[in-house]
C-alpha cells in the first residue's frame, strides 16, 4: 500500500540541492581542515565582520551548545577570536583574525567561480528567481509565519490567512529578487 502524496518531498529535494552544491565546495573546505560548519561561521564573520555570537548561531544555523565547540576549535586553530562585548559585558563577540579572513578570501575565489558557473549553466534570471523563491519560502515557513498561524488557531483563521496572504504579496513586490535582508542566508548555498 502507498501513500497518496501529491506533492514532491521539498524537503528532501532542498537537502539534495544543497548536498549538490556543496559536492563542489566540501573539497577545498576539507582541504583547508574547515568542517561545513566553521565554514558557515566563517562565511558570516567574512560578511559582517565582528559579530555577537547569538547572530552567529542564527546565520550559520548552528545550535548554541555546538557552536561551543565549533568556535573553540576555531579559536585553538587560529581562525577566530572571542571577546566581551565593550557595549554589553554579558555578550561574546567574535571576529575573524588575519589568517582567518585570509581563509575567507582564498575560499570565496572559488566558491564563486562555482556561483558563476551555475549562473551561466541556468542564467542569470533563472538564478534570480531561485533565490527568490527560497526566500519567499522562508519567510512563508520562518517563525512570524508560525506565530501567526498559532495566534490564528485561537480565532479567525480566515482573516488571519487573507492578512499574511497579503503581507506576502506585498513584501514580494517591493523586495529585491536576490536578497532579504531581514533574513539570513540560507544555509543551502555555502
Amino acid at each position: 500500500m502507498t501513500t497518496p502524496f501529491i506533492h514532491r518531498n521539498l524537503p528532501r529535494l532542498l537537502l539534495q540541492a544543497r548536498e549538490s552544491v556543496m559536492a563542489h565546495t566540501r573539497p577545498g573546505l576539507r582541504q583547508h581542515g574547515l568542517s561545513d560548519q566553521q565554514w558557515r561561521v566563517l562565511r558570516v564573520l567574512g560578511e559582517h565582520g565582528v559579530v555577537e555570537t547569538g547572530r552567529v548561531a542564527r546565520e550559520a544555523f548552528i545550535l548554541g551548545p555546538s557552536l561551543t565547540g565549533v568556535l573553540t576549535r576555531m579559536e585553538r586553530d587560529g581562525l577566530i577570536r572571542r571577546a566581551r562585548d565593550t557595549a554589553d559585558q554579558r555578550r561574546t563577540v567574535v571576529e575573524p583574525t588575519a589568517k582567518g579572513r585570509r581563509l575567507v578570501g582564498k575560499l570565496s575565489h572559488s566558491i564563486e567561480a562555482h556561483y558563476a558557473f551555475m549562473e551561466s549553466a541556468l542564467g542569470k534570471n533563472k538564478l534570480a528567481q531561485l533565490y527568490a523563491l527560497l526566500d519567499e519560502v522562508i519567510e512563508l515557513e520562518g517563525p512570524a509565519a508560525q506565530t501567526s498561524s498559532e495566534s490564528s488557531n485561537l480565532g479567525n483563521a480566515t482573516n488571519s490567512t487573507h492578512a499574511t496572504n497579503s503581507t506576502h504579496a506585498a513584501n514580494s513586490s517591493s523586495a529585491s529578487p536576490c536578497a532579504n535582508p531581514k533574513q539570513p542566508e540560507p544555509a543551502l548555498v555555502p
